[in-house]
């Protein structure tokens, strides 16, 4: 492929790129506010999906650990198909993710009682670890809306066999990604003993 081919694959996802990384952000916002019972449509809480979508975070971050490793090997066939199958991993999360808070309403960090309110007890129980939580999980969604451009151009970049600049851009992507899978693992582990609620 020559230069202008390789330019020319970059500049036709350039538009793409920049739609979907507004608007998954938007429709996952408004999915989340979104309940089926507001429609009408009486579902029960898909409540078996928060483990799964973990994992799937769990999943994606050995993806791409294993992914750094091959391609630090020299693998490049390898590296590709693990990072595509990261891709495909966070894709399935994601749907999965906006399934769950369609049937669901959010679960409260420290909410005992499952009121959807914290009481003083309830604060005081769920003490300092409460702003842990909170900042995990704010860092997460705020990261996880960033890297949507960074791994679509970071992928373009491979596929226009640009690898002089994907190896760049590439040095960003991989850390914020992998912070993001772990996270939402540790944001899970960290809420979970409150979804019975």
């Amino acid at each position: 492929m020559n230069n202008s081919n390789k330019k020319t694959l970059e500049q036709r996802f350039r538009l793409s790129i920049i739609l979907v990384s507004i608007l998954i952000p938007i429709a996952v916002a408004i999915l989340f506010t979104v309940k089926l019972k507001d429609f009408g449509i009486e579902v029960e809480p898909l409540s078996f999906l928060p483990p799964i979508y973990a994992t799937l975070n769990g999943l994606t971050a050995l993806l791409l650990i294993m992914g750094v490793i091959a391609i630090k090997k020299g693998n490049k066939k390898r590296h590709e198909k693990l990072m595509t199958t990261a891709i495909a991993s966070s894709v399935v999360f994601l749907v999965m993710y906006v399934a769950y808070h369609m049937t669901a309403d959010s679960t409260v960090y420290g909410d005992i009682d499952g009121n959807k309110i914290l009481d003083a007890t309830e604060k005081a129980n769920a003490g300092s670890i409460r702003y842990v939580y909170l900042f995990i999980l704010l860092s997460h969604i705020a990261l996880s809306i960033a890297i949507i451009p960074l791994v679509l151009i970071t992928y373009v970049r491979a596929l226009a066999e640009r690898f002089d600049k994907h190896k760049k851009i590439a040095k960003i992507t991989f850390p914020l990604w992998l912070y993001v899978a772990v996270t939402g693992v540790i944001v899970y582990l960290m809420i979970s003993p409150y979804y019975a609620n």
